[in-house]
């Protein structure tokens, strides 16, 4: 009888330290990953797909939303994600480790340089293929959730100073993602319905102005700005975006809570076990059956493989190096040049954004499963290999012999224990 009344209690304290975990989101996104995988090579193919092509349609009077499932999560649920994005740069260029111009160096050129290279690798492997080239932003992404996953798994030895390198240069990664979706990945313009979606976009300035702290008129009128940037032609996840930065950081009182804050550590357990794990249901299946080698060394998911493992940590290595020679950026506090290398490979873990820069680069069958198998295969190679790296150069005795020789790169350096931005 006390087994059967402490049992649920056990599960439940099981699961709440579950999840709790820094790594618990990048498992949840692995878990649905693979499971997208299994039933796309088995006899249930049929019911993943049509339930991916399951129309859903949404009518108010004379505004029809008719869209296959796929592109509800593509376009809906991929704008809480960036919401959220939006939300934590805001937040990291007021307040965070943005906001010191000698902290941000050192990350802003790793995020570049974890930028560029992939890119050039991707083009210089498809420069005889003009609609390859579309996908040359895919390698360019780096996965924040998968990249800490990786990271916690490796426990408290990690420095927080790692950490933080690695969460400011993913964050400004998927700042230029942004970037890059909103300048080369936009359809023709609709400018009447762009016009409406600015004129929303103005109410929001105004009441950020007024420094009104209630959420619910920025969410109403972010509704009707999704809805307009849907309808304009701009990829409709750039909207979450706008919306996060006329979010108040501050509230009307110093004593208040922080509305931004708020809204940011309610929606992120949300967006961690949600909305991202769907995209990757939704995106990462891949049939198998069939796949020759060759299919993996054709250009498109070679161009990916190779940007993500070989590009990502050639160009945030070789920024990084030549930072610290021009004395530009130094070292954080407590890390070695092997620990940068290993969380290096971990930014070639690109499988939620690269995937998602994949969707609007290829709409054809035959391009996104080879969008697919790159980004898998990418990523796949540089979480075992950063995990590795840092395995070993995280060990006791690495780490003793080797923090007098770090250099500091300014500020604290602090995170939360568990690795988790409050």
């Amino acid at each position: 009888m006390i087994a059967a009344i402490t049992r649920p209690d056990t599960l439940k304290r099981g699961a709440q330290a579950f999840f709790e975990h820094q790594a618990a989101g990048g498992i949840v996104l692995m878990a649905a990953a693979a499971l997208a995988l299994i039933l796309d090579n088995s006899p249930l193919a049929w019911a993943y797909d049509s339930l991916l092509q399951t129309p859903v349609v949404v009518q108010v009077g004379a505004l029809v939303l008719d869209k296959p499932l796929l592109l509800w999560i593509n376009d809906g649920l991929m704008a809480v994600f960036f919401f959220l994005v939006g939300l934590e740069i805001k937040r990291e260029v007021l307040e965070g480790r943005l906001s010191n111009r000698r902290q941000a160096g050192m990350p802003v050129l790793a995020a570049v340089g974890g930028m560029v290279v992939p890119a050039m690798i991707y083009i210089a492997i498809n420069s005889g293929d003009a609609s390859a080239l579309q996908g040359w932003a895919i390698p360019a992404a780096t996965d924040i959730a998968f990249a800490l996953g990786v990271l916690a798994l490796l426990g408290p030895r990690v420095p927080a100073a790692l950490k933080v390198f690695l969460l400011a240069l993913a964050i400004i990664d998927d700042l230029g993602a942004i970037i890059i979706i909103a300048t080369f990945y936009t359809s023709q313009l609709s400018l009447p319905v762009l016009g409406i979606a600015a004129a929303g976009i103005a109410v929001l300035a105004f009441l950020n102005a007024r420094n009104v702290t209630r959420i619910s008129p920025y969410l109403v009128v972010g509704l009707i700005v999704w809805v307009c940037v849907l309808k304009s032609g701009v990829h409709a996840t750039l909207a979450g975006v706008v919306i996060a930065l006329f979010i108040p950081i501050r509230s009307k009182n110093a004593a208040g809570n922080s509305p931004l804050k708020e809204i940011e550590h309610g929606l992120a357990p949300w967006v961690a076990f949600g909305v991202m794990p769907v995209f990757a249901f939704a995106n990462a299946g891949v049939a198998l059956h069939g796949l020759a080698p060759s299919d993996l060394l054709a250009g498109i998911p070679l161009g990916i493989a190779a940007g993500l493992f070989i590009g990502k940590q050639l160009g945030i290595m070789g920024f990084v190096w030549v930072g610290v020679k021009l004395g530009i950026a130094r070292l954080p506090d407590g890390t070695t040049w092997l620990q940068i290398y290993g969380a290096s490979l971990l930014a070639g873990i690109g499988f939620t954004m690269s995937l998602f820069i994949g969707t609007l680069a290829f709409s054809d069958p035959e391009h996104a499963s080879a969008v697919r198998i790159g980004v898998l295969t990418g990523s796949i190679l540089s979480a075992l290999m950063g995990y590795a790296v840092l395995r070993y150069a995280i060990s006791d005795k690495t780490n003793a012999e080797s923090a007098s020789k770090s250099r500091p790169l300014g500020g604290d350096g602090s995170l939360d224990p568990r690795g988790v931005v409050q």
